[in-house]
């Protein structure tokens, strides 16, 4: 399976680190070609919190669905704190560009900096905060975050052992209960689309998670 992740506004998917005197937080990137990527743990656990939500909405529904859709959840993501042999089916691949113009980066390291393939993708953003009681900003409290622009879409595979038609249900119900993710979510920033796809080509439309849990299944 795979997924399409479109940013449909500025996003920092952060490394947790910045540059001096330049930026107060750098996204992820590939050092080697400057090209941003979305790492597999941050996709995981964007689902995680994404099953969370939807569990915690299904326990107004029947015991036996909430009951269904908690084993599926264990099924595909593991539980917390568990070893190798109970981790889950899935395993979130790294989110890349699309793979035709990776491959045209990585042939040609002498056109392509990766200083500039990174300026290309991405912007920087200032913030500061503000004092509440005289609305001026706090002396040292500009921040410089990097962003990838609005409109940039990212490819993820996810691999996977057979799956049942419940834990395919709950899957695709995560891929669109997801919407924000990354820095300053709650800001402004990370507004996204995620789609999942069979394969590159085939996007999964499924009905049979609404059919379940309201029991409608025309």
């Amino acid at each position: 399976m795979y997924l399409r992740i479109e940013l449909l506004s500025d996003t920092a998917f952060g490394r947790g680190d910045g540059i001096a005197s330049h930026v107060n937080s750098e996204i992820e990137h590939d050092k080697n070609t400057g090209l941003p990527i979305i790492k597999g743990r941050t996709l995981k656990g964007l689902f995680v919190e994404a099953c969370a939500d939807i569990l915690y909405g299904l326990k107004t529904c029947s015991s036996s669905t909430y009951d269904n859709f908690e084993k599926s959840a264990k099924s595909l993501f593991g539980t917390p704190g568990s070893g190798l042999d109970s981790t889950g089916k899935l395993h979130f691949g790294t989110a890349t560009l699309p793979q035709g113009l990776v491959e045209t980066v990585q042939s040609n390291p002498d056109e392509y900096m990766p200083n500039q393939v990174l300026e290309s993708f991405t912007t920087i953003r200032h913030q500061t905060a503000v004092d509440d009681a005289t609305d001026i900003p706090k002396d040292t409290s500009l921040r410089a975050i990097r962003v990838v622009l609005r409109g940039t879409i990212f490819h993820a595979h996810i691999s996977h052992s057979d799956l049942e038609c419940d834990e395919v249900s709950l899957l695709w119900a995560c891929a669109n209960t997801v919407r924000n993710a990354g820095q300053n979510r709650t800001r402004g920033l990370g507004h996204i689309r995620v789609e999942l796809y069979k394969d590159e080509d085939e996007l999964v439309t499924c009905k049979r998670f609404n059919q379940l849990v309201t029991g409608v299944t025309s």
